[in-house]
């Protein structure tokens, strides 16, 4: 499989003028988001839908449960079970990440001109990184005074989405983390969700926080923790989110959440110009787009105003 510098450096042999424009063809474009995604935890195990329009619907299928009858020979009833149809929209956000290399460094460094390289991938892994940031985090209402206005107003993540239509528990009256925040919050999920796919998805520093606990509480107390309660509360396993505040905790099963892209992912890349030769630099910028939505909001919850561990 090709590297995403691999897929930059390939964009760019597309050449008009003084610039390199690359507009990866599917195959390609799938390539560069896959290996996007695998540089996040949490975002290899979402559901992923490739596009070709920037707005649109996705189709939700769904089928009643109990829907089995008595067999009578030789007679019709006129029962026919159904499938219940609906549809999910989306619209995906425009972004763009530029970068620049000077050619000193190049000349200098003594990766030589598989700095180049070295730089794309870091670029392309840290896109990443942003991208399962603003996917949990983004909110279109941020406030302008907010140090993080320009990235977290790009578009409306799954925190907000779930706080706004999912089941909340407010964990603030609860002077202590306990078993019994993760049973109440799985207690408002109707039982058909709690079918061993969900996951709970916390901050690295919560979960060793909460490890931490019950270490503690087997120090004052006396027994022990069976193993599994550290890593799966309520029998329910972890995925670390380096993204996730450590005030919150989200429920849900990570297929329920999606990610929609289109195939209009461009790279280019210019070393002409006015600009470049008056500064001697390379420049790229990839521009692509996104829109992080929820298949059934009935089936998340999220944990908020949780107590410090400290």
């Amino acid at each position: 499989m090709l590297t995403n510098a691999q897929l930059i450096n390939k964009a760019g042999a597309i050449q008009t003028g003084s610039i390199n424009h690359g507009l990866l063809n599917p195959e390609q474009a799938r390539k560069f988001i896959k290996q996007t995604f695998d540089a996040t935890n949490l975002v290899k195990l979402v559901r992923h839908v490739m596009r070709s329009a920037k707005s649109g619907e996705i189709d939700k299928i769904g089928i009643a449960a109990r829907i089995l009858r008595a067999k009578t020979e030789n007679t019709d009833d006129g029962y026919r079970a159904g499938v219940n149809t609906q549809v999910i929209e989306y619209a995906c956000k425009a972004v763009r990440l530029p970068w620049e290399i000077t050619e000193e460094t190049l000349r200098e460094n003594i990766e030589g001109q598989q700095l180049e390289a070295v730089i794309t991938n870091l670029m392309t892994a840290q896109l990443g990184v942003d991208l399962e940031d603003i996917y949990l985090n983004g909110d279109e209402d941020t406030p302008s005074s907010d140090k993080d206005y320009d990235f977290l107003k790009l578009n409306d993540g799954w925190i907000k989405q779930i706080n706004n239509g999912g089941h909340v528990y407010d964990a603030s009256g609860d002077n202590a983390m306990s078993l019994d925040i993760f049973y109440k919050t799985l207690g408002q999920l109707p039982n058909k969700y709690n079918n061993g796919k969900l996951r709970w998805l916390m901050s690295p520093k919560r979960a060793q926080q909460w490890e931490l606990y019950l270490m503690n509480q087997v120090i004052a107390k006396g027994g022990a923790v069976p193993e599994s309660v550290y890593s799966q509360p309520v029998h329910i396993p972890t995925v670390s989110c380096p993204s996730m505040s450590d005030d919150k905790i989200l429920l849900t099963d990570p297929q329920n959440l999606i990610l929609v892209n289109t195939y209009d992912i461009k790279i280019r890349k210019t070393t002409e110009g006015k600009e470049a030769i008056m500064q001697d630099k390379r420049f790229y910028v990839c521009h692509l787009d996104f829109d992080p939505i929820i298949e059934e909001l009935d089936a998340t919850a999220i944990i908020t105003n949780l107590p410090s561990l400290n």
